[in-house]
Formats: C-alpha cells, sequence, structure tokens
C-alpha cells in the first residue's frame, strides 16, 4: 500500500489578464484572486470544500494535509 501524503502542493502564479491564479497538483482545485493574500484564502477554503465530507484516505491523503505553496515570479531586470 502506498504511503499517505501529508500535503497537498499548489502554485500560485500571475494570472492571464491580472491578479493571481493557485492551482493544486494532487486535487482537482484551482482559484484565482486580485492579490496574493486573497488567493491564498480563496485556496484554503476551496481546498477545504474540496476535501469536506470525502475519504481523505481514498484519495492518498493523511488525515488534516497542509497545503505547500509554490509561488512563480516574473524575473526582474535592473
Amino acid at each position: 500500500m502506498k504511503p499517505l501524503q501529508h500535503t497537498i502542493k499548489a502554485t500560485i502564479r500571475p494570472g492571464e489578464e491580472s491578479g493571481y491564479v493557485a492551482e493544486c497538483h494532487e486535487i482537482a482545485v484551482v482559484t484565482q484572486g486580485a492579490t496574493v493574500d486573497e488567493v491564498l484564502a480563496n485556496l484554503q477554503e476551496a481546498v477545504a470544500l474540496h476535501l469536506e465530507g470525502e475519504d481523505l484516505t481514498a484519495l492518498g491523503l493523511a488525515l488534516n494535509p497542509a497545503v505547500v505553496v509554490t509561488m512563480e515570479l516574473e524575473p526582474a531586470y535592473a
């Protein structure tokens, strides 16, 4: 049996037109926000709603998994 994951990985990147987009890798969650703080809050809420009532072990997740976020930034040149 495969060990259960204790983390859900997500990436935040700039949106195509404005704001930010967050996307999880292990579960089907995508959300957006105008600011980094807003997209983080939306991500936390979306993950909680997605997992509500689900059998986490059937999804390969341990109880109360943490969300680990990586952020993509455009390089800034002087």
